[in-house]
């Protein structure tokens, strides 16, 4: 990622007349259904704001948000519903509807808003991951594959020349493999609030955490079936769950089902402190998750001193370090993997200690600087 920072890179496209920045990603930071991606794009629409670029985020309607508002000093737009969003969005662009703009920045997640095809000023494209089987644990199988059709074969060809940023080096040779040119896709890390840190103390008796919406690439069910595999181990060993989502009812089932009452505990949404609270005492946090960008709620864990066991995804590769910052696994072997962190203390005080020096090493003001400079690199060119 960049080694410049985001005041310069920003005084000196300001400087080449490009001040207005639009950043178009089809679910808002504030929508209840929000979730790393959209943290992202918070972390830095706000930095650069703060520098003297002038932002304007565009989304879909959020549930008992207004269509207009301000957060951190940039301007939101929430109008449209989850699909519509995109042409309405396409016109307003084409059409100056929201304003001039000296520069757009692409979100794409899962479906793209085409704006090789409209746009004529510097531009960039972030895309977390391509989404391949999650397509077909959202919809019917006809519209699964007209999503992966315009994922991965009628929307590249438009891009293959965009400056690309991404989380995953998987998903970079992803991209590349879909006719990417590979010196305009870079990597980097997400960052990790120092917020969440270190302190308090662990749970007395064995404990894993799992954070996320509650939908089904997040595969919960399958995790307690993992941690139920684990208990035959791991006498007392628990799992939290924090988060909502469509998955919800399952999951409710699934503990009647196993009388899982006095091992399961569900929390839904929390506030912040009480999210680090619950990093702080677990001994462990899981994912099973079948597809990522990046696993922030794995970082954020690590910030507070608990290593990760995780599914090995691509998502999880790059906030895992695997065999250092926490343990990766296949689907099928996680329970297992669960149970002997959770029975090694000195192995989970070590990833524990690893994973917490590494967090504080992801900062979100790279993370800003990373994204923009591919932007600053069109406005103003490299350095001589």
């Amino acid at each position: 990622m960049s080694d410049l920072n985001v005041p310069d890179m920003a005084n000196a496209m300001i400087a080449h007349g490009v001040k207005r920045v639009h950043v178009l990603a089809w679910r808002d930071f504030d929508d209840d259904e929000a979730g790393g991606s959209e943290d992202h794009a918070h972390e830095f629409m706000k930095r650069w704001q703060e520098a003297g670029l002038s932002v304007l985020h565009r989304t879909s309607h959020a549930a008992g948000k207004p269509s207009t508002a301000v957060r951190s000093g940039y301007d939101v737009i929430r109008r449209g519903g989850r699909m519509s969003v995109f042409p309405r969005t396409m016109a307003s662009e084409t059409f100056g509807r929201m304003g001039r703009y000296d520069a757009l920045v692409e979100i794409w997640n899962g479906v793209p808003w085409l704006s090789p095809l409209w746009c004529r000023r510097p531009r960039i494209l972030i895309l977390h991951h391509v989404h391949g089987p999650m397509w077909n644990q959202m919809f019917s199988p006809p519209l699964a594959a007209i999503g992966r059709g315009l994922e991965t074969k009628f929307a590249p060809p438009f891009y293959r020349r965009t400056p690309t940023v991404t989380t995953s080096d998987d998903t970079r040779e992803e991209l590349i493999h879909l006719g990417w040119k590979p010196e305009l896709v870079t990597t980097g890390p997400v960052g990790v609030d120092d917020f969440f840190s270190s302190g308090g103390v662990k749970t007395r008796h064995p404990s894993v955490l799992a954070v996320g919406r509650q939908a089904p690439v997040k595969r919960f069910i399958e995790l307690m079936e993992q941690v139920k595999y684990a208990r035959q181990f791991v006498e007392g060993a628990t799992l939290t769950l924090v988060g909502d989502g469509p998955d919800r009812a399952k999951i409710v089932e699934w503990i009647e089902q196993n009388q899982a009452h006095d091992w399961v505990r569900l929390l839904g949404r929390v506030t912040r402190e009480e999210l680090r609270d619950q990093y702080r005492q677990a001994w462990v946090i899981s994912s099973a998750s079948l597809a990522e960008g990046w696993g922030l709620a794995l970082t954020e864990a690590a910030g507070c001193g608990t290593p990760a066991v995780a599914t090995d995804i691509s998502g999880h590769r790059c906030s895992v370090l695997n065999g250092e910052t926490g343990l990766l696994a296949p689907l099928a072997n996680l329970g297992r993997v669960i149970a002997d962190v959770l029975l090694d203390d000195s192995l989970r005080t070590t990833l524990a200690r690893q994973a917490e020096q590494r967090a504080r090493t992801l900062t979100w003001d790279a993370l800003a600087a990373g994204v923009l400079q591919p932007l600053y690199l069109q406005v103003v060119g490299k350095p001589s």
